[in-house]
């Protein structure tokens, strides 16, 4: 028997959109009404770490009563004929809720804390996390997601992955964040490429085969092909 093809998988905000998970992009450089500098940095969390703690503790809150959506549903059905690794730039879980077995986050997750002093010292968490809570370190707890400006630490481990794959997809992201939108590069040039996203962004590559659908009904698409 033949090794099963290697589907790799790009994710981004808008495939957990449709499981009511606010996205970047859409509003206006706030995230949830907040300025991303003051919630989504290193200096932001040293200026007011209680500001931090308690903006991931509401999505950590808001991420445990979402539900997977069809589009990651969709996705863990490609097992059944596939590889599948899924690289993903958001922080949730709903693809392992929805059924994938091979999930790889860029950005951290949002069910994990860490030593604010050494990010590799991780446990996991899924309850508030205060001012006072200290590591093993002494150190405060800050929750283990990758904050703008921070290296991403899984980023040669998912470019190698997708240089080894035989299909890849992106889905619900704009490609504007880097590192992880510098993946398209690293994918074989003769390998079948599928981009899902209501609002595609602009690229110059004809050998993407663009779906300008949801998450959802692009997945189901996508499986007319695939499965």
């Amino acid at each position: 028997m033949q090794d099963k093809k290697h589907i790799v998988i790009l994710t981004g905000a808008g495939i957990s959109a449709e499981s009511g998970l606010k996205t970047f992009r859409d509003s206006d450089g706030l995230w949830m009404g907040y300025d991303l500098e003051e919630v989504a940095t290193v200096s932001g969390f040293i200026k007011n770490p209680k500001l931090v703690l308690d903006f991931y503790n509401m999505r950590r809150n808001e991420v445990a009563l979402a539900s997977p959506n069809a589009a990651h549903y969709g996705l863990a059905k490609l097992e059944e004929k596939y590889k599948v690794t899924v690289i993903t730039q958001n922080i949730d879980d709903l693809h392992e809720r929805g059924g994938s077995s091979n999930v790889i986050h860029l950005h951290g997750e949002i069910f994990k804390k860490c030593s604010s002093l050494n990010q590799d010292i991780v446990v996991d968490c899924h309850n508030d996390i205060n001012i006072g809570d200290l590591c093993e370190d002494g150190s405060q707890y800050r929750p283990f997601v990758v904050w703008f400006g921070e290296s991403v630490p899984m980023i040669s481990i998912a470019a190698d992955i997708v240089n080894t794959a035989d299909i890849f997809i992106v889905i619900g992201t704009s490609l504007s964040v880097y590192p992880a939108a510098s993946l398209l590069s690293e994918a074989g040039a003769n390998i079948p490429k599928y981009l899902i996203d209501n609002n595609p962004p602009a690229i110059n590559n004809n050998d993407i085969k663009v779906i300008s659908k949801t998450a959802g009904e692009g997945v189901a698409e996508l499986l007319t092909y695939l499965l």
